[in-house]
């Protein structure tokens, strides 16, 4: 397959009416809509959107790559658009964005589409294609540069040295989504060890799996082995070796540096033992980054049983409150299967997930099985959601420590260690600390808790509210945003229903709240701005409040504080009214299930999203 398989006329922009980063996405997502490459416009610019919250896809060199893998997506394809003037995209170097590519891959994607994708990348890294683009005519000499390219390119997996020789020097690339920064980083990183004379081989860790792995002879063969991921690889292969750790970026940005530093051995030999992530920026080695990274590790793996199965929870409450009770009149079949499968099962899984993902990140594949087994015990001994969180950790720490214990043993008894000896003595550890020393206080603290927010008086639940609310729209999706949603998820786990109310108004609110604005205040944002502007609506009735991030990168000092406003007084009004939410997710479409009035609940999120809209039209100035 090739690439003007993908990128057809109809899908390409010769100019770009986009001034900004958000209009740009939204233009290009337009244009697959337009084309039909697209099941649902809304999710797939939230995958996008998503995708540019982990780190910005303006690789430099005038060139951004939007992208991402999504069921969102009908047919792969690729949308081209140009911008002669530069565009701010926040990318890399800092310079204005001229060439924009916005890739899309369904979740079904054959290998040979993500192939086909990712060579994009590579194709790329050469300023004289770069420079044919930029001097395209029409869309069909945009083809035509593709087509020409693809004839004459013969990709090569490792590169020939000048001399016989020369020190051999590895790579492994990944980035989270694993189609475009994988293999720019991948095509930077060997285009320079060609041009410098080294043996050189460079693996990819892209959505398609792991191609052109590197073997243990190759390993052993080494100078010093280059790192630039931006998610977890493996790295225990590794022990023994130099290796340089970054994040993907400097594979694309600095390879001259990168392979320097690894000829001359300039890093520090690699001990195992630290799990299996290897982006190392300064401000990922921070402890604060780390323990979020590792929480965000077990929260994501936890999120799609609390969704699915809460939702199942949620609809069998449609059939009576207590129709899945064989002994109540209301008794359901249907019901109790749902409350079965959604809570039985589901919800069962939810603490053990969670502190098995935290465990694995923080230890790798060692710390999975100490981590699943200290979250049962949370989930079964009382000490639930909180506990959870202790075991995962205490467990990837265990199976760190034990990796530093068990590293002076004899080499031929490495084969035993993932097998036996962590496992073994991490569940132990993870076990006795647990039953002995943890569940009893954490269950009395979390009893506390419910009986202190049951025992709340009106205003201190109002308090609360606010307090939640607001955090769920400071950061739209990050670390605080995510903070108040863990802990409404807890206390769903413990059984109070009021504070994840708050939680999921506040998340609703400023997406909501944009929407409106730009609806009714239209001549506080630019065209573009007001086109984006609807698709805010669905994004905040489904509880998605990542759709105000666009608005809220570009004006920040305007946007978040209307937003974070509006979302507290939704939190408030929610307190107020006495709703209480069972469901973890949803937005609108589970507002039936709620304790309280489901109106009065939808009033508090109009209201928030009210006040973010009038504060949105007095903050902002009008656009010329």
């Amino acid at each position: 397959m090739k690439i003007t398989d993908l990128l057809k006329k109809d899908t390409v922009i010769m100019d770009l009416s986009a001034t900004d980063k958000a209009s740009v996405i939204d233009e290009l997502v337009a244009k697959l809509d337009q084309a039909g490459r697209l099941n649902d416009r809304a999710a797939y610019k939230e995958a996008i959107l998503a995708r540019e919250a982990q780190s910005t896809t303006g690789v430099g060199e005038g060139i951004a790559i939007p992208h991402a893998k999504t069921a969102a997506v009908k047919t792969p394809a690729v949308a081209f658009g140009r911008a002669k003037n530069g565009i701010d995209y926040e990318s890399l170097d800092g310079q204005p964005a001229t060439l924009f590519f916005m890739i899309a891959a369904p979740d079904g994607a054959n290998e040979a589409h993500l192939e086909t994708l990712s060579s994009l990348s590579g194709f790329l890294m050469d300023p004289g294609f770069r420079d044919e683009l930029m001097n395209a005519k029409n869309e069909d000499e945009i083809i035509q540069a593709f087509d020409l390219r693809e004839n004459v390119e013969e990709k090569e997996e490792t590169t020939a040295p000048a001399e016989a020789d020369a020190p051999l020097v590895l790579a492994v690339t990944a980035c989270p989504t694993g189609i475009a920064h994988t293999y720019m980083a991948a095509d930077s990183l060997k285009a320079k060890a060609k041009e410098k004379g080294l043996n050189f081989k460079v693996e990819t860790n892209g959505s398609s799996g792991v191609k052109n792995a590197l073997t243990a002879d190759e390993i052993a063969k080494a100078s010093a082995i280059i790192v630039a991921a931006d998610k977890q690889v493996e790295m225990e292969r590794f022990k023994g070796k130099h290796v340089i750790q970054v994040p993907v970026a400097q594979g694309i940005r600095n390879p001259d540096g990168l392979l320097d530093r690894a000829v001359k051995q300039d890093a520090p030999v690699f001990q195992g033992g630290g799990g299996a992530t290897a982006s190392s920026s300064k401000s990922d080695s921070s402890a604060g980054n780390a323990f979020y990274k590792h929480l965000m590790s077990g929260v994501s793996a936890m999120l799609p049983l609390v969704v699915g199965g809460g939702i199942l929870i949620a609809i069998s409450f449609f059939f009576g409150i207590n129709a899945v009770n064989p002994d109540d009149p209301t008794y359901n079949p249907f019901a109790k299967a749902l409350m079965d499968i959604g809570g039985g099962s589901a919800f069962a899984l939810m603490i053990p997930i969670l502190a098995g993902f935290i465990a694995m990140s923080i230890a790798d594949r060692p710390g999975l099985a100490p981590g699943l087994v200290g979250g049962m015990l949370a989930a079964n001994g009382g000490s639930g959601f909180l506990g959870g969180l202790i075991a995962g950790f205490l467990a990837g720490y265990a199976v760190v420590l034990l990796k530093k214990v068990f590293a002076g043993l004899p080499q031929a008894l490495d084969g035993i260690k993932p097998v036996l000896l962590y496992p073994l003595f991490g569940i132990f550890i993870t076990g006795m600390a647990m039953v002995y020393v943890i569940n009893g206080p954490v269950s009395a603290l979390n009893q506390w808790l419910v009986d202190a927010l049951g025992g709340m008086g009106t205003s201190n639940l109002v308090l609360l509210g606010v307090i939640l609310g607001g955090m769920m729209a400071v950061d739209m999706g990050g670390p605080i945003n995510k903070a108040a949603f863990t802990f409404g998820i807890a206390m769903i786990d413990a059984g109070n229903f009021a504070p994840h109310a708050a939680v999921m108004a506040g998340g609703m609110v400023p997406p909501l709240g944009i929407a409106l604005a730009t609806t009714f205040f239209k001549n506080r944002f630019t065209v573009q701005e007001r086109d984006a502007g609807k698709t805010n609506y669905i994004m905040g009735l489904s509880f998605i409040t990542e759709g105000a991030i666009p608005f809220a990168a570009k004006d920040p000092a305007r946007v978040i504080p209307a937003a974070v406003a509006g979302s507290a007084v939704a939190g408030a009004l929610t307190m107020i009214f006495g709703v209480k939410l069972p469901a973890p997710h949803g937005g609108i479409f589970v507002f039936p299930v709620v304790q309280g009035n489901p109106l009065l609940y939808l009033v508090a999120v109009l209201v928030g999203a009210a006040v973010t809209a009038l504060l949105l039209a007095v903050l902002k100035k009008p656009v010329k």
